[in-house]
């Protein structure tokens, strides 16, 4: 049976039907962990709903503590729906489909082009093929590094449970953790803080970008995509960790009171987390101000196209900063390792940002007429929610009804909208008529 006929003989869109098909997994993820067996002490609609939506929309964020209120069969459910929502509904699909020995249509094929962001349909099912093996191999990596940990300190079963658990929360960019305090106990740790950091890293950095560089030996060749998120993901990260390390080093309540080595482990971990992977070894709301608003900027900017990751992703941010560029230096094009960007890229870009933008204004509008708490926590839960990234200064579990429901939806497009408005916008339609210019005074 073909994918598309799952639903019957819609009208929908690709990105219609990928919404959709999001949709449906939260539903049933809802349902299973509103079962008994889910939770130790049961649990409302309204925080199942959040929890399956967290959860599918790789986010973090949680109204339920994971490893404490959750069963084990409902820790596996949300290990399920991390995966499916980290890799992609068509993903799944078109494996199932291809293990019954099934033919991948046309319509399927523009469905993973879509769910993969990738300009054309050729070569698109081998990719799938190639990033889900990927995904698992280095899901089971990382869970034996892990497991060397995390065995002695919780014995055979629970230490091998946990490592895979995290595994797939971590290279998923999930965020989900079996402690309270995500991994703050673990702050300067070197197998935790580099294993975990690696995975996420990798996971976030685009499916198209792992595969260009598996397949390509040399940087000159790789695909300009590629260069950028290479060179760009490097560049921030850097940054970010001479930025927090900065802002937070004679700060008692996060670097102050640690040794030298756990403060440029602790700066590291903080500097890298904010692009969507939501796991945290010191304390949000101890950081300072400035700290916080550097994060915002993070989670805005999130990851890379086509990855466990959303955010408007770096590549939009760095065409539009080259853009900006471009023009205070007089230059008709914008050019980024020697190659110009075209015109409607840079349109896409501005685009997607300030319709995301005004996403999140209007999210934080709404959320300060419902929340009664600091401004700053809004405005970041707000952030953390769009940028499927799940860090929180401490408002999610105390969001109310109307709050988490405003938080849920936020996921849902931040996980959802870039994705499918990117491919949208792509596909630009010439007018019939051409009209006279007009000038029009700005600035």
């Amino acid at each position: 049976m073909k994918i598309t006929n799952l639903l019957g003989n819609w009208k929908f869109s690709p990105p219609q039907i990928l919404a959709l098909g999001f949709l449906i997994v939260i539903i049933f993820g809802t349902i299973l962990l509103k079962t008994p067996w889910s939770t130790v002490g049961g649990i409302s609609w309204i925080n199942a709903l959040f929890t399956a939506t967290s959860a599918t929309t790789v986010t973090g964020l949680v109204v339920v503590d994971t490893g404490h209120d959750f069963t084990v069969f409902g820790q596996v459910i949300i290990m399920i729906l991390i995966k499916i929502g980290g890799l992609g509904l068509m993903t799944f699909a078109i494996m199932t489909v291809l293990l019954l020995g099934k033919r991948i249509g046309i319509r399927e094929r523009l469905l993973i082009q879509e769910s993969l962001n990738q300009h054309s349909i050729g070569g698109v099912v081998r990719l799938v093929k190639i990033l889900f093996i990927f995904s698992i191999a280095m899901e089971l990596i990382a869970a034996v590094f892990l497991s060397v940990r995390w065995i002695p300190e919780h014995g055979w079963g629970f230490g091998i449970y946990t490592s895979i658990f995290h595994a797939i929360s971590t290279f998923n960019n999930a965020g989900f953790s079996l402690w309270s305090d995500s991994l703050s106990g673990y702050v300067g740790d070197p197998i935790i803080n580099i294993i975990i950091t690696i995975l996420f890293i990798i996971g976030g950095i685009g499916f198209t970008v792992v595969y260009d560089v598996m397949t390509t030996r040399k940087f000159r060749l790789l695909a300009l995509h590629t260069k950028i998120m290479l060179v760009g993901t490097l560049f921030l990260n850097i940054l970010a960790m001479f930025v927090i390390f900065t802002l937070e080093y004679s700060n008692p309540m996060t670097l102050g009171g640690l040794t030298t080595g756990e403060q440029l482990f602790a700066a590291y971990f903080q500097a890298v987390t904010p692009r969507t992977a939501g796991f945290n070894t010191i304390e949000i709301g101890d950081m300072t101000p400035g700290s916080i608003v550097f994060t915002l900027l993070l989670m805005f900017i999130g990851a890379g196209s086509a990855s466990t990751g959303s955010g408007i992703k770096l590549t939009t941010f760095l065409v539009i900063i080259f853009a900006v560029i471009s023009y205070l230096r007089g230059n008709q094009e914008t050019i980024i390792f020697r190659r110009k960007i075209n015109d409607d890229i840079i349109h896409r870009a501005l685009a997607i940002s300030f319709i995301s933008l005004t996403i999140v204004f209007a999210s934080v509008l709404s959320l300060s007429i419902t929340e009664k708490a600091p401004f700053i926590h809004i405005v970041f839960e707000a952030f953390s929610a769009f940028g499927t990234v799940g860090l929180s200064m401490g408002l999610t579990d105390d969001l109310s009804f109307i709050g988490k429901q405003i938080i849920i939806t936020l996921m849902f497009i931040g996980r959802i909208g870039p994705l499918t408005l990117a491919f949208a916008l792509a596909k630009s339609s010439k007018p019939s008529v051409s009209y006279p210019k007009g000038d029009v005074f700005t600035g």
